[in-house]
């Protein structure tokens, strides 16, 4: 499932197209199709993020609220648009302006939400949502309330999007490594100190990642080129620390990584790096 980064990198890709134009929308698979003739020649305004949710603002305070889900993708290009392929949802091209310009089309496919909402709706999905890293009016402390009442382990909370919106499966796992928590530990046993480092964390890597459309989290002395050692190589792209490295030897203290089942997806960590926690009276928790 693609992560907050990615929606916010569409956003503003959205908004550097087709802002202040009018388009064309139409839903070739026929799934959008009333909604899509009801905007069909509006305006775009702008698009926006919230975690994994993006909305296309149009004028008339109507937005398109996409979340891709697993297997959605939304593709954006320039240039006239070809005969559409596959199961497109909704197409939007940009319709030429009198002085001329570059045409632009979006294509998005299997999203697993594709709806016409208005600001009331918009507002109503916003607000089950946690604070997003990336968007300037985020309020950390409503990220740490929750977080600070909780026993359920921190891996858990950070997947929850009620409690921080954007965060996925990779982020979770490299976070979590960098500052050398364990997922499972209680998320009321982490110092006000420790999630205000990786909030700040989050903020930069994920900024990091909305400017290069890649997942890159390791410290600059654990770059192939400054360890020596060949650059990772999966679709995923970016340099990381734990995640999907399943018993290969840690980056920094060579243990083998271990993987668990955490919030019904693939948990990643390091044994040495990230100690299972033990409280004050020794317990481990």
């Amino acid at each position: 499932m693609p992560e907050g980064h990615t929606l916010h990198r569409l956003a503003h890709t959205l908004t550097d197209r087709f802002a202040g134009r009018h388009v064309e929308v139409s839903s070739p698979q026929g799934r959008f199709a009333e909604e899509a003739a009801a905007l069909d020649g509006a305006l775009i305004e702008d698009a926006e993020a919230w975690g994994k949710h993006l909305f296309v603002g149009f004028e008339g305070e109507r937005f398109v609220h996409v979340h891709l889900g697993l297997y959605g993708k939304l593709a954006v290009h320039e240039g006239a648009p070809p005969a559409p392929v596959g199961q497109v949802r909704m197409r939007l091209v940009s319709v030429p302006r009198p002085e001329g310009g570059q045409t632009s089309y979006a294509d998005l496919r299997g999203a697993t939400a594709c709806e016409l909402v208005t600001a009331t709706r918009r507002d109503a999905i916003a607000d089950r949502l946690g604070p997003d890293p990336l968007r300037p009016d985020a309020d950390p402390e409503r990220a740490w309330d929750r977080i600070r009442r909780s026993r359920t382990p921190i891996g858990t909370l950070l997947m929850d999007q009620s409690v921080v919106a954007g965060v996925g499966n990779v982020y979770r796992a490299e976070v979590l490594f960098r500052h050398r928590l364990h997922p499972l530990r209680p998320g009321n046993t982490l110092r006000r100190g420790q999630f205000e480092a990786v909030w700040a964390d989050l903020v930069a890597l994920m900024a990091e990642g909305v400017r290069s459309g890649r997942i890159d989290t390791v410290r600059p002395e654990h770059t192939p080129e400054a360890m020596g050692r060949a650059p990772r190589r999966d679709d995923h792209g970016g340099e990381v620390y734990v995640y999907r490295r399943h018993d290969q030897p840690c980056h920094v203290c060579g243990a083998g990584v271990r993987t668990e089942v955490l919030a019904a997806r693939n948990s990643f960590w390091c044994p040495r790096c990230q100690p299972t926690f033990r409280s004050r009276a020794g317990h481990r928790v």
